[in-house]
């Protein structure tokens, strides 16, 4: 009778211990490495004329990111900015989309600099196999020589999405 108790006890630790750190591990933080290549589609400068060189512009930007796992991702962002002399702030939609039609949206924003841009990246959404997503992102690129039929510079870069997704 004794042994007969203690195998239950022993199940029931096993299947606590399951329950536990399978749910442990499903709740920790995810990431998505990247390498991509943005164009730009469209861009319209609005100056301003109070100073030199004040507008707003809109930019419509294009982009093919390849994950590091060998997934492959579509991108379609639009930004405003209101700058001095190319210097203020930003603001930037971005929707991912992957070949099963999931996606994932996040919101930039931040500074255009002389050395740059600074920013901040929120996950803000997700559908398919992304819903419920939270997170950030990071990245960095480098800008490529404006071509004569091109509508403006090209970006080439890496980054990488930090997200968690809820519990099924």
């Amino acid at each position: 009778m004794a042994a007969r108790k203690s195998r239950w006890v022993l199940f029931g630790i096993l299947v606590i211990s399951a329950w536990v750190l399978g749910s442990a591990f499903h709740a920790g933080a995810e990431t998505l490495n990247y390498k991509f290549y943005s164009y730009l589609i469209k861009t319209e400068k609005f100056p301003i004329g109070d100073v030199e060189e004040h507008a707003v512009d809109l930019y419509v930007r294009g982009a093919f990111y390849v994950f590091e796992n060998g997934e492959v991702a579509t991108a379609y962002g639009v930004s405003t900015s209101d700058t001095i002399k190319q210097v203020g702030p930003f603001t930037q939609y971005l929707t991912l989309t992957f070949p099963d039609g999931s996606t994932i949206i996040r919101k930039d924003e931040g500074t255009r600099t002389a050395e740059g841009m600074k920013r901040t990246s929120e996950i803000i959404t997700g559908t398919g196999r992304f819903e419920g997503i939270k997170g950030t992102h990071t990245a960095k690129g480098k800008f490529l020589p404006v071509e004569k039929w091109e509508a403006g510079p090209k970006v080439i870069g890496e980054g990488t999405y930090t997200y968690t997704l809820p519990s099924k």
